[in-house]
């Protein structure tokens, strides 16, 4: 990931598994499923389902009565844990991508702190919102949600 900018890949993923946490019940979801209501393409969110099973978020099941159900109670699954499966770690400069920071300048340069604190405060956010905190505020969606495509 370059920079914090959080990619499609992240945003879908946040998407994918909202909706899933909305429909799953006792059952598994299919794929065809999720793609037609967020009109994301089935094999785009292939690309990162399996980062979101080995960090033990998402559970896929193959076969006739597969498909793909939360790990998790959507209420102990924070974005910070969907970005980073996905996205890998949140910087907000590339200097602080390494620990210690190789940066010449790192001991005495003057911005740093306002970039680590950034970092910090856009991690301890991720980390305070949760899947069912999303649920829980979300506006009435409509019947028709394949109607309504996403800007971006």
């Amino acid at each position: 990931m370059k920079g914090m900018l959080i990619s499609t890949k992240g945003r879908y993923a946040v998407r994918m598994l909202l909706d899933i946490a909305t429909h799953q019940g006792d059952g598994y979801v299919p794929m065809k499923d999720i793609a037609a209501r967020q009109q994301i393409s089935k094999k785009y969110l292939e690309t990162f389902t399996a980062q979101l099973a080995a960090a033990d978020i998402l559970g896929i099941r193959r076969g006739k009565t597969g498909g793909y159900r939360l790990l998790r109670n959507p209420a102990d699954i924070a974005l910070l844990d969907v970005i980073r499966a996905t996205e890998g770690p949140l910087h907000a400069v590339a200097c602080l991508e390494c620990e210690p920071n190789r940066c010449s300048r790192a001991g005495f340069c003057m911005s740093l702190p306002a970039w680590k604190g950034l970092e910090e405060v856009v991690t301890d956010y991720l980390r305070s919102v949760t899947l069912q905190q999303l649920i829980d505020q979300a506006a009435p969606q409509p019947e028709n949600i394949e109607d309504f495509p996403c800007g971006g």
